[in-house]
């Protein structure tokens, strides 16, 4: 738990506050200087003017969101004014970028009269692409946000009312299906009759709770009949015929309890006379309504939620304002309307039913996320969110007609890709490449959670059509644990395969003369999933294969050279890793095999690589790296780069190579220049080929690690068959990234490419 000297110190530190404003256009000559302000400014603005809607093509309106306070109910402070909001609103605009890639400014607007507020507000539509209203209070609120919804023509959305009712919609959903309830039959206790919890109810009833089942508590009891006329219009909807008067009595045989109020009000007392099953969403902060760990004594079959990240089911409003946004603007939504937020909601409950990757439940401490009642909602960590939120309301913004624009939603998901970073653009491209034709990969490790959790993904994505050796029986049975479906995977036993006889007779042949014998040999295709997956893929018996989870990388590298071999006319295998960087992928070789390679094995790594890039659907552009450039030392290990350079260029003519080179000459087309005019070399180079084991291994970690690039490997080439050896530290994610390379390696084999 933070302190408040520790939260002081984070927002004072370095730069004051939390955000800052970066240019995305150089601006560093004056040729730049011109372009961007007088007097070439002008040409945009004069376009803009003939044509309005050029401002999205001209300017950063398309991606900008105001978040605007006048501070009258911030967090749970109240009324502090717009000044000390400031922080708040800040927050809210990292938030946004974080998620969802979404500029902001935040602005706190020191003014509580409704009218003039509104009017502020309303005369900054030519700024931003969108109004993200923040901790007004009720009942301005609606009032503010309806009148602006009528007078602009961008989205206004006030979060503390539907934020927590999208949300919670999800979370309700999700709920109900495991304790086995209906939402049109759900009997609702609200404790709170603000902006959240109406808007709250309202949306529950969208998805089918029933009004006449829902009874809200204000701080004066239940509204009732009796109080009509007395109440705020927008609590009117609310008023129930009904005898309960507190919510103590409206919690007599609910369903459901919803906390939108103060924290502390709810005793174990009054849970304990819900109904059997209860929902109960204590979403007071920073204390709920009732504390977690009492609620969870007084009701043991209850589904628990609270708007806290220290217990289970975080109703969190992260998960959806940030992805609301980026959808609506993507189409050029004029509103966010019911059925996009409805959508949203559908979208989120979607997703707590899907597997939970392996790094989201690393962030969490690694235990076991799966839907269920201590998991209804996403974590708010998991960019996932992005993928099944943002399209959903794309496609109801166009359905219902508020958007400017028509999208095609698999583009706009790989666009969402791309967001999430190069390393995820780079593996969905490799995806489509393979999924066309399936490829069967095996994994020997057939039993490590890893895998298993893997499984699922790539039978979905289309990835791989997976094949496991081992036991059936005991195999379902762990997967069963691990709450992991086994659907589309093949199993293959151990022993009694029908291919036994073939693939002990071909590892006789290969090491018959190093100590094996014809009993060894069944032996170890029957016992040995490692050696019994490299002889299968040898003998073609599947398409790839995975190996070297529970075993180390050399001895897993020394057999799949044993067995597998070299393919024809390459002298030896090599490791790459795609280094994926903001400026595109690299390719590092040989980080993982040869030691000190002589100059005809460096250009065989350097061809394999090329090749390798282009069945990614990179252009190779190869530099054969050295201490040394271009003839200016004499030293062994300068003059053998030298000769793979000219060994390449003899075998492969067409190819883009040069060397030998420093890095700096190899990245910088200028720098290169300036040392050596006639080097051919175009561009950037993106294959990087090291003189040694040492250079190649120790740079690509370097830059992953320091520099902060994704890296994706290592990808083994140069063998007959396609075969992955796995570090045995590697996630869950790197298992599908790994075989995705594969599949890919396997259909460019069958290619000939």
């Amino acid at each position: 738990m933070s302190t408040k000297s520790d939260a002081l110190r984070y927002h004072s530190e370095g730069r004051p506050g939390k955000i800052e404003v970066v240019p995305t256009k150089p601006c560093s000559t004056q040729r730049d200087l011109s372009l961007a302000y007088s007097p070439g400014v002008a040409e945009p603005c004069l376009e803009i003017e003939r044509r309005p809607d050029a401002v999205f093509e001209y300017t950063a309106k398309a991606n900008l969101v105001a978040v605007v306070s006048n501070g009258t109910a911030v967090l749970g402070l109240g009324d502090i004014g717009a000044l000390a909001s400031k922080p708040v609103m800040e927050g809210k605009g990292v938030l946004f970028k974080k998620f969802a890639d979404i500029d902001v400014f935040d602005i706190e607007i020191d003014e509580k009269d409704p009218d003039k507020l509104i009017e502020i507000i309303a005369s900054l539509e030519p700024t931003f692409g969108g109004i993200n209203l923040e901790d007004i209070k009720a009942p301005e609120c609606f009032a503010v946000e309806a009148a602006l919804k009528k007078r602009m023509q961008i989205p206004v959305f006030h979060d503390d009312q539907h934020g927590t009712a999208i949300i919670s919609a999800a979370a309700m959903l999700n709920a109900a299906e495991i304790q086995g309830k209906r939402p049109e039959d759900l009997r609702v206790a609200v404790s709170g009759a603000g902006a959240s919890a109406i808007s709250c109810m309202n949306l529950w009833r969208m998805v089918g709770v029933r009004v006449e089942n829902i009874l809200m508590c204000d701080s004066k009891g239940v509204l009732h009949e009796g109080r009509r006329g007395s109440v705020d219009v927008t609590k009117e909807p609310y008023l129930r015929q009904t005898a309960a008067r507190t919510l103590g009595d409206a919690l007599v045989d609910a369903d459901v309890l919803v906390g939108l109020s103060k924290g502390n009000c709810v005793t174990a007392e009054m849970v304990a006379r819900m109904a059997p099953k209860p929902i109960i969403f204590a979403l007071a902060n920073p204390d709920p309504e009732i504390p977690y760990a009492v609620a969870r004594a007084a009701r043991p079959d209850a589904i628990i939620g609270t708007g806290r990240s220290d217990f289970p089911n975080q109703v969190n409003n992260v998960l959806g304002f940030p992805y609301i946004f980026r959808g609506a603007l993507d189409v050029g939504a004029r509103q966010i309307d019911e059925g996009m937020k409805l959508a949203a909601a559908r979208a989120i409950a979607e997703l707590a039913r899907e597997p939970v990757p392996d790094r989201v439940r690393a962030a969490y401490g690694g235990g076991a996320l799966r839907f269920g009642p201590e998991y209804i909602l996403p974590k708010p960590v998991d960019e996932r969110v992005l993928l099944f939120v943002a399209p959903a309301v794309a496609r109801a913004a166009m359905e219902s007609g508020v958007a400017r624009k028509t999208i095609d939603l698999q583009e706009y998901r790989d666009t969402l890709e791309r967001r999430l970073g190069p390393a995820r653009s780079l593996m969905r491209q490799i995806v489509y490449r393979v999924a066309h034709e399936p490829k069967r990969i095996l994994f020997a490790e057939a039993d490590d959670e890893r895998v298993l959790r893997a499984l699922h993904v790539l039978v979905e994505e289309r990835i791989a059509r997976p094949v496991l050796l081992g036991d059936e029986k005991a195999l379902r049975a762990r997967a069963e644990t691990l709450d992991v479906r086994l659907d589309g995977v093949e199993i293959l036993p151990m022993a009694g395969r029908p291919s036994l006889e073939r693939e002990a007779a071909l590892l006789l042949e290969l090491r018959g003369r190093r100590g094996m014998t014809a009993p060894n040999a069944r032996f170890a295709v029957e016992h040995d999933p490692t050696l019994a997956g490299l002889v299968m893929v040898r003998l073609g018996e599947v398409d790839g294969v995975v190996v070297g989870l529970q075993h180390g990388y050399p001895e897993t590298i020394r057999s799949a050279l044993q067995i597998v071999g070299t393919a024809d006319g390459t002298r030896s295998a090599a490791g790459v890793h795609v280094v994926v960087t903001s400026r595109g992928p690299l390719f590092f070789a040989d980080t993982t095999v040869n030691i000190s390679p002589d100059a005809a094995t460096l250009a065989d790594i350097a061809i394999m690589t090329a090749e390798f890039a282009r069945a990614i659907g990179v252009e190779p552009h190869v530099a054969m790296l050295s201490f040394a450039n271009f003839g200016s030392s004499g030293s062994p290990e300068a003059t053998k780069v030298a000769e793979a350079v000219r060994l390449v260029r003899k075998r492969e003519p067409a190819l883009d190579v040069e060397g030998e080179m420093q890095v700096q000459i190899a990245l910088d087309p200028v720098a290169r220049a300036q040392a050596w005019p006639h080097a051919t070399l175009r561009g950037e180079a993106n294959v990087l080929v090291f003189p040694n084991l040492a250079a190649g291994n120790t740079a690509y970690q370097l830059l992953a690690r320091v520099g902060g690039a994704e890296e994706i490997g290592p990808v083994l080439l140069g063998l007959r068959a396609p075969v992955t050896v796995a570090p045995p530290a590697c996630s869950v994610d790197t298992i599908v990234q790994m075989t995705a390379m594969t599949a890919l390696h396997g259909l460019t084999l069958v290619r000939g490419a």
